[in-house]
């Protein structure tokens, strides 16, 4: 009798929505999908370049449950097999005890089909069948029924990676990137890193008034020692909830990195912190490219002029590309207002980007200024400030979390509206 690994999933309902709930990044396994029809295949195919799934194998045939069956009679079985079915029930648990003689221990095994039976369902479960999907599936219900399968129930939820990029140099992603980290922890109360990517010219020690020993390029240059304790050790707090990895800002080395070099760190962090806030820097490499797309959410920095705005169109169209079965990234206005400036309106960003900035942000060279040489932020340099306010904004907008401190409404508020004629 074949052993599947049993991770069930108690629904039998047709596919829920599209991020309704954070959905892990799938280790690497190799995958299989049996098919019958032209639109599961299809569906099996764009979920292979989800982000979620860049570090699977993924293999599609046509032939159904009696193609696998005929595959793995001389070949070991992957780590997870998907099989369409669009037959009866009873030719699916006679097939289904077919394929037991030749599917190996550990093998995960789902099933998607078009019966919603609960007998019939109750059947595979009894046969050790990972999972059931009622068809049409989208591919992202094909992501999150893998990615099901390797976590826990009852595990606490991966954390979600944010970076943070600007479309031009100089616009202020640093900045925007660290006050929001900041924000994150402070005002929504959430454990958050804030990690530098930029090594060479990093600017998160200083904004955070901090110089450890110890950061970014020790677990960059040691992925074999990366582990959970390895990356604590590199952390330096800053406050209760926010904890900073610095980068050296030396140029005693260089730093050309392969494509999968934060990798390892990134999976390190996301399984012990609830959000980490990358600082990416202004440039266009394969890691850098990587990251991006690998994030869980993504806020564009820019500032209003051209080649912002050029810049801007582009970076998103390929992010949106590359991720359709993730929200489009976020963008702010930075620096806006610079006096004897030309700039280009908003309204114009909005329409070539087919998006409203989440915020924008006025040019305030002697608060931005002060917060920088301080090693502060901004709400600390001026509590209750309007642009503190404006990051509490993006903080929300990027974490989905509404304030976790409500304002008491005055019960005589609406009596002395009355009386002033609103």
């Amino acid at each position: 009798m074949m052993r599947y690994a049993l991770a069930l999933d108690a629904e039998m309902s047709a596919p829920a929505a599209t991020g309704e709930r954070h959905i892990a990044p799938i280790p690497r396994i190799s995958i299989q999908a049996f098919c019958e029809t032209p639109e599961f295949a299809n569906a099996v195919q764009a979920a292979a370049s989800d982000r979620r799934m860049v570090k699977a194998h993924v293999k599609v045939q046509m032939g159904g449950l009696a193609g696998a069956v005929e595959a793995y009679r001389g070949a070991v079985t992957p780590n997870v097999i998907l099989i369409e079915h669009c037959s009866n029930g009873t030719e699916l648990l006679e097939g289904l005890d077919h394929l037991a003689g030749v599917c190996d221990a550990g093998t995960k095994v789902v099933v998607v089909g078009r019966l919603n039976d609960i007998i019939l369902y109750r059947e595979m479960v009894r046969r050790g069948i990972s999972d059931y999907l009622i068809s049409p599936l989208a591919p992202i219900d094909v992501v999150r029924a893998v990615s099901g399968l390797f976590s826990a129930p009852d595990s606490e939820p991966v954390g979600r990676v944010i970076a943070v990029i600007g479309a031009k140099g100089g616009v202020g992603a640093s900045t925007v990137a660290h006050n929001v980290a900041f924000t994150i922890a402070r005002d929504l109360a959430l454990d958050t890193v804030i990690a530098d990517l930029d090594l060479p010219f990093g600017t998160a020690g200083l904004d955070f008034n901090q110089d450890p020993p110890q950061g970014i390029a020790d677990a960059v240059f040691s992925p074999d020692r990366v582990d959970n304790a390895f990356i604590d050790r590199l952390l330096s707090k800053c406050t209760d909830h926010l904890s900073l990895l610095a980068s050296p800002a030396t140029l005693e080395r260089e730093y050309d990195f392969g494509t999968e070099t934060f990798d390892p760190i990134l999976d390190a962090m996301r399984s012990s912190v609830p959000y980490i806030v990358l600082d990416l820097p202004h440039l266009w490499t394969a890691w850098a490219k990587r990251t991006l797309v690998s994030a869980d959410e993504v806020l564009l920095v820019t500032a209003p002029d051209l080649a912002n705005l050029r810049n801007a169109k582009n970076l998103f169209d390929f992010v949106r590309g590359a991720r359709p079965n993730d929200r489009p990234p976020l963008y702010l206005l930075n620096q806006l207002g610079m006096q004897k400036r030309p700039e280009v309106r908003p309204a114009d960003f909005a329409k070539a980007l087919e998006a409203e900035a989440v915020v924008t942000i006025p040019f305030d060279p002697q608060l931005f200024g002060t917060a920088a040489n301080n090693g502060q932020m901004i709400a600390e340099v001026s509590a209750g400030h309007q642009v503190a306010d404006t990051f509490l904004t993006v903080a929300k907008a990027l974490t989905g979390r509404a304030e976790v401190k409500k304002q008491k409404r005055d019960f005589l508020s609406p009596l002395l509206a009355k009386l002033r004629g609103q």
